[in-house]
């Protein structure tokens, strides 16, 4: 019989705990199920068979072929009739391609943009995680915030009730306080049908629904970004991810010119080839051949109706394209870097500002109170500042996640970004008490 308590606290120890979800676990999911993500990745796979694809032009080409024919032939001599057929294997090396080898250098930076537009991709998907993950917490603090005031009122208009019944206060007291409740309700349902669409956007990240969500617990994490306006939009213009890609595309637009150039260049290959020819008959007579051939093959292109020309100048109007293109993802990516850092650093104080907020509603709530003890304040006196509190609550709430999204855009905009950043975040999660 002693060994039941032993047993009972063993058994409570193996058993499985409920364990909340933090941002590296809603961004681990969403990496496996995500399909914008998928598409990125398998739009990488795609790419780096580029490479592949230019090498080949430097590779040899070999084919083989073989053909069978029967041929009737009506000649003044008389008709005949005759069957031939052959086999040959020919190989091509090239020894200068100026074309193919431009493109083979290209083909390496069409797997350096794959490459960078997946890392797009992912950072999109943290943005993505973090912004899905922060409303559902803001949503769940609005319906905290929305119970604690429908409590507060509940507590009021009994009060109410009960003063009117003995003739201390009016009917007006309580109309107050019954509508504030009803409003408070109101206020709830909206907040809930809201949280329920968070929710299903968060589960369309992860294919699954969340779970309980660890909150943010401390503002430790609360910095000002060192560094000013000007330097961190340098720092965007040179590791922006986007004006990347836009810069690797440039250097591709300068090969396509020269590419479409050396089509007025000539071409050497070395060239060989095996063909037998058998079973071949005219009249009276057979022919069996056996050839082999080795050689080089020059090519010069004389005049082939202004096509390359036209092609040159093509590629140097998508050149300059791309310079432009270029120039406008620098500016973008420093336009974004300066966003980002206004953000966090107003995010910095702003939050200051209503702590100290929420410290002062406080005390004018507690104010409140005792003025209503000692008569010289009402109910609803002690209602307004009691909305005032969790006003501010809810405000301190929504500008810590306003902050932390900055920060992660900020370190998007520079090209850092990356699921270090989430676990930063997640040593300053912790599960909410149940």
């Amino acid at each position: 019989m002693q060994l039941k308590p032993l047993l009972l606290a063993l058994t409570l120890a193996l058993a499985p705990t409920a364990h909340a979800t933090n941002l590296t676990d809603v961004y681990r999911d969403a990496l496996a199920y995500d399909a914008q993500f998928a598409a990125a990745r398998a739009a990488y796979e795609a790419g780096k068979e580029k490479a592949v694809q230019g090498r080949a032009g430097l590779l040899p080409n070999v084919n083989l072929g073989g053909n069978v024919r029967y041929q009737n032939v009506d000649a003044s001599y008389g008709e005949d009739t005759f069957s031939s057929n052959s086999i040959g294997i020919n190989a091509a090396q090239p020894l200068f391609r100026k074309q193919n080898s431009v493109q083979y250098e290209q083909s390496k930076n069409q797997v350096k943009i794959a490459e960078m537009q997946l890392k797009v991709a992912e950072q999109e998907l943290i943005l993505r995680v973090a912004q899905a993950y922060f409303d559902v917490l803001q949503s769940q603090d609005n319906i905290a915030f929305i119970n604690s005031q429908k409590a507060s009122i509940t507590e009021q208009l009994a009060a109410a009730k009960r003063n009117f019944e003995v003739g201390t206060a009016t009917i007006t007291d309580t109309h107050e306080a019954q509508a504030r409740f009803d409003l408070a309700v109101a206020q709830e349902i909206a907040e809930q049908n809201s949280l329920n669409i968070r929710l299903r956007a968060l589960e369309k990240l992860i294919g699954k629904p969340a779970g309980t969500l660890d909150s943010l617990v401390d503002n430790k994490l609360l910095r000002a970004e060192a560094g000013t306006l000007d330097e961190w939009a340098a720092r965007a213009a040179d590791g922006n991810l986007q004006a990347e890609i836009q810069r690797i595309a440039k250097t591709i637009a300068d090969q396509e010119v020269e590419r479409n150039r050396a089509g007025h260049y000539p071409t050497l290959d070395a060239v060989a080839g095996y063909t037998v020819n058998n079973n071949q008959s005219f009249g009276t007579g057979k022919i069996d051949t056996k050839t082999a051939s080795i050689g080089v093959e020059l090519n010069l292109p004389i005049y082939q109706g202004g096509l390359t020309s036209s092609r040159v100048r093509e590629a140097v109007a998508f050149q300059e394209k791309a310079r432009q293109d270029l120039e406008f993802a620098t500016r973008e990516a420093g336009l974004q870097a300066r966003q980002a850092w206004l953000n966090v650093n107003s995010g910095v104080a702003r939050v200051r500002a209503l702590e100290q907020a929420l410290i002062s509603t406080q005390a004018q709530l507690d104010s409140t109170k005792l003025g209503l003890d000692v008569g010289v304040r009402t109910n609803l006196d002690v209602l307004d500042a009691e909305q005032q509190v969790l006003s501010a609550r809810r405000d301190l709430a929504a500008a810590r996640y306003a902050y932390l999204l900055a920060t992660l855009s900020l370190k998007a905009a520079v090209g850092t970004l990356s699921p270090a950043d989430l676990a930063e975040i997640d040593q300053h999660l912790r599960p909410v008490p149940q």
